[in-house]
């Protein structure tokens, strides 16, 4: 299945906070202790993020991979109907945990939400605030919510924009803020601050992830998805996105993303 890409363009009006991130994300090499990956349906991460998530990982990053359905609908065999769904949404859950296992993600969730009904609802945000509280992670990785078009052959899947919604506001500001879902409270769940949003797919990157190390545990990974793509392909695939994507830094294996800085740390705010 056809999927997103970065376009590897440099940022023009995002300046002054994305010189800061670069010298902080490239030169510097930053690698949160904690991370957590939020998309709608099982292989969207692997065939956008994973090779940051590895990258990370083998660094002792802790990764929480969060899928907000279990891709349901992913099928258009013409001998099935409705009722292989529950049976499909099985197979790629596992699916999934075996890519996982492949990038190091220590844990996995699923959220169960209809497959290609998708939609940025209050419900969503305050589920997807509930994990944020629950495991604390400092990065969320997601992808971009406001991307319509991918040049002039793909349009973004509805359920990709309706995650990538959910998770932006569900980071900011409803993990941080006590009395947004206050009954998460009598949970034991107290407010979360993420330090950084890590959105991929946005046509002004501003931080470059060099995965040339961990390109082949992405196509890895990808390949455990069996039920979805043709893995002759992905090598090819997964190589031509990856060097297009590195081009803008000279990077030959990239992943690219806009990141939004929302706390700093004490040295980085003095320096």
């Amino acid at each position: 299945m056809k999927r997103e890409r970065g376009q590897g363009q440099v940022p023009s009006g995002f300046a002054g906070v994305s010189g800061k991130i670069g010298a902080m994300t490239n030169d510097a090499e930053y690698i949160p202790k904690s991370a957590m990956s939020i998309h709608a349906h099982p292989d969207d991460q692997d065939f956008s993020v994973a090779g940051t998530l590895a990258k990370w990982a083998k660094a002792g990053c802790k990764i929480t991979s969060v899928m907000i359905t279990s891709g349901d609908s992913g099928s258009n065999d013409p001998s099935r109907d409705g009722s292989y769904k529950p049976e499909l949404a099985r197979l790629r859950e596992d699916e999934q945990r075996a890519a996982n296992a492949m990038l190091g993600v220590g844990e996995t969730v699923f959220l169960r939400y209809p497959d290609g009904e998708l939609v940025a609802s209050v419900a969503l945000r305050k589920d997807l605030t509930r994990v944020i509280r629950r495991f604390k992670p400092e990065v969320v990785v997601i992808g971009d919510a406001t991307a319509v078009f991918y040049g002039n052959d793909y349009i973004n899947h509805p359920d990709h924009r309706a995650a990538a919604e959910a998770a932006m506001y569900a980071v900011f500001p409803s993990a941080g803020t006590r009395m947004i879902f206050p009954d998460l409270l009598t949970e034991g769940l107290e407010p979360h601050n993420v330090k950084r949003l890590y959105i991929h797919g946005n046509e002004k990157p501003d931080t470059w992830v060099d995965i040339s190390k961990t390109l082949d545990t992405k196509i890895a990974a990808l390949k455990k998805h069996v039920s979805q793509i043709d893995t002759h392909d992905v090598d090819q695939w997964m190589h031509e996105w990856a060097e297009e994507e590195g081009k803008a830094k000279g990077i030959k294996y990239a992943e690219a993303y806009r990141v939004m800085v929302l706390q700093r740390d004490e040295e980085e705010v003095g320096g």
